[in-house]
């Protein structure tokens, strides 16, 4: 289909000859601009998550302008609109408690302006979710722009990587192994340019699950974000969008049931982080696709880990993938498990889009017959102790804990977790199982990633470097370690995470997918009898609306009023 002005929303707002669009019109003119600038032209929205505390984002005032300049040459209007900056470094308890508020702010800052189409920039952890769920929900066409990662990080001649080594140079500096100085040099060296974090991390993954979905410009999300093909891409956002105005090309017609496979495949090829899970959820749900944790798994299970990337590979980082060939070259070694035919942003199919994609390094992207792992990077456990569902990442974990059983040790808090692993004479072994409950969507509050537990310190100087730790928590994508996490239900809401207690035995067997506590029945049952609900974390604003209507981890943590099917559609807004 291919549009004429008259069918513009924007014209809506310009077009008309009565009192209301003369205000408009003038209200315009007072900015600048003149009927030049909007007759016969799509309106371009350009939604910024940049902020003075979002380093993740900071070059996007400037990818905006390049942007523009890309919208006015395809005969658009260009018009930048801040959002939240989704700063993950900064906000707190957790960015994750404001994700759907951002997705509101996206969805109704569209709907309720004189706007055709958008190009929406983000890339830190929770703003590509909260991007397309909000665009997703208002249904004009959109193409999304990420930020990209920063470049490789380096201390004393090692290759560092954003989180991951910070993790790593933590448990060396509790251990005794490594001094003040070492440290402060690690914190010197680990973030060298703007950008997200370069280990595929939840960012790394979020942006290449939007590519892969068809979502982004063929390859956009590997461009590190200093390098000055990203500005070219951003400008080629801006050409982009003014055609898929006039193209009428929507997101229902890009956000299928296959394109949808499609990124859950690339996910889980790219070693992707557990966050994942949580925001291929919410987004497919607000596209009208069903996703269940089900469905996540399944395609786990057949499709191995082609990136060789930390956290789940040993020594490269996004930098080096995007030389290697990017995400291209990862979805041409995917060969049939993808759907070629599937429609994208630029107008036409995935398999136009990749191909004569080629790999340039194939110890970043491995072969079919060479992967990192032989299965996904994720992996669902259900049992007595996670009926909804927990995830874990086999890809980055110890191979001795893929089954285990072992004592529980017991937090309600993670003030009292950080007590238990500092006190070197508390009772465990490397048998032990961490537990932290109290810390998923309602009792975080916002789910924090609080999930990566560190090691006890006493286990750290008999020189382990991992053990089995549970939670109804998060835990950053550049993250390792035999993590269970997002057990639903969570603990604050009476999920079976409530009842166990220290010396409990939990049981994992991954091979099995299953996450069991050595329990009857009749006890968990009079446990559950004796528990005594959590008084409320909020009792006004937003969190209160927060604590009202988000969904479990399981359900992707989404507001339960902002799913597709709450009700009818919204309306276009009256102009009068």
């Amino acid at each position: 289909m291919t549009k004429s002005y008259e069918d513009l929303r924007s014209a809506r707002w310009f077009a008309p000859d009565d009192l209301r669009s003369m205000g408009h019109r003038s209200r315009a003119m007072q900015m600048g601009l003149s009927g030049d600038d909007w007759e016969g032209k799509p309106i371009i929205a350009i939604i910024n998550t940049w902020s003075d505390l979002s380093p993740c984002h900071h070059h996007l005032r400037d990818r905006a302008e390049f942007v523009k300049k890309g919208v006015y040459q395809a005969g658009g209007m260009p018009v930048e609109m801040p959002v939240h900056s989704f700063s993950e470094q900064f906000l707190k308890p957790t960015s994750m408690l404001y994700r759907n508020m951002g997705a509101i702010e996206v969805e109704e800052t569209l709907r309720s302006h004189p706007i055709d189409g958008v190009v929406l920039m983000g890339g830190c952890d929770k703003s590509t979710p909260a991007l397309v769920m909000g665009a997703a929900s208002m249904g004009l066409p959109f193409i999304y722009l990420p930020a990209g990662a920063m470049l490789r990080g380096n201390y004393a001649g090692q290759k560092l990587g954003s989180g991951t080594d910070v993790w790593k140079y933590w448990d060396e500096r509790r251990a005794g192994t490594i001094g003040k100085a070492e440290w402060d040099g690690v914190q010197g060296g680990i973030a060298r340019s703007y950008g997200t974090c370069m280990t595929m991390g939840t960012a790394s993954t979020m942006m290449s699950i939007a590519d892969g979905w068809g979502l982004t410009l063929p390859g956009a999300s590997s461009i590190p974000a200093p390098d000055a093909g990203h500005k070219r891409m951003s400008a080629a956002c801006g050409r982009r969008i003014v055609e898929m105005v006039w193209e009428d090309l929507t997101p229902d017609r890009i956000m299928t049931p296959a394109s949808t496979r499609n990124a859950v495949t690339v996910a889980m090829a790219t070693g992707c982080s557990t966050n994942a899970i949580i925001h291929l959820i919410a987004m497919a749900r607000r596209a009208g696709v069903p996703l269940e944790l089900d469905d996540l798994d399944a395609i786990g299970r057949t499709t191995p880990v082609l990136a060789n990337l930390r956290p789940s590979g040993s020594e490269y980082l996004m930098e080096d993938f995007f030389y290697a060939g990017g995400l291209p070259a990862l979805m041409t070694e995917l060969g049939d498990k993808l759907d070629l035919s599937v429609m994208t942003v630029t107008g036409k199919t995935l398999g136009e889009n990749i191909a004569g994609a080629q790999t340039f390094n194939d110890d970043v992207i491995r072969p079919l017959s060479n992967p990192v792992y032989h299965e996904g990077s994720l992996a669902v456990l259900k049992g007595n102790l996670a009926p909804d569902g927990a995830v874990i990442k086999p890809a980055a974990m110890d191979a001795r804990f893929q089954t285990h059983a072992g004592p529980a040790i017991v937090a309600d808090s993670y003030a009292q977790l950080k007590e238990i692993i500092n006190d070197e004479d508390y009772p465990m072994t490397p048998d032990s199982v961490m537990v932290l409950r109290n810390a998923g969507p309602q009792g975080g509050p916002g789910m924090p990633e609080w999930g990566m537990i560190p090691m006890p310190k006493a286990l750290l100087k008999q020189g382990h470097r991992d053990m089995v730790r549970l939670s109804d928590a998060r835990m950053s994508g550049t993250s390792y370690g035999a993590c269970i996490l997002h057990v639903a239900p969570e603990a604050f809401v009476g999920g079976p995470l409530a009842l166990i207690e220290t010396g409990d035995i939990i049981e994992l067997d991954i091979p099995n997918r299953s996450l069991n506590v050595r329990l009857s029945e009749e006890e968990l049952a009079a446990r559950r009898a004796a528990w005594t609900p959590p008084a409320p974390r909020f009792e006004r604003g937003y969190g209160w609306m927060f604590s009202r209507h988000i969904e479990q981890a399981d359900k992707g943590c989404d507001f339960d009023f902002l799913r597709t099917e709450f009700g009818a559609p919204v309306p276009e807004p009256e102009i009068n």
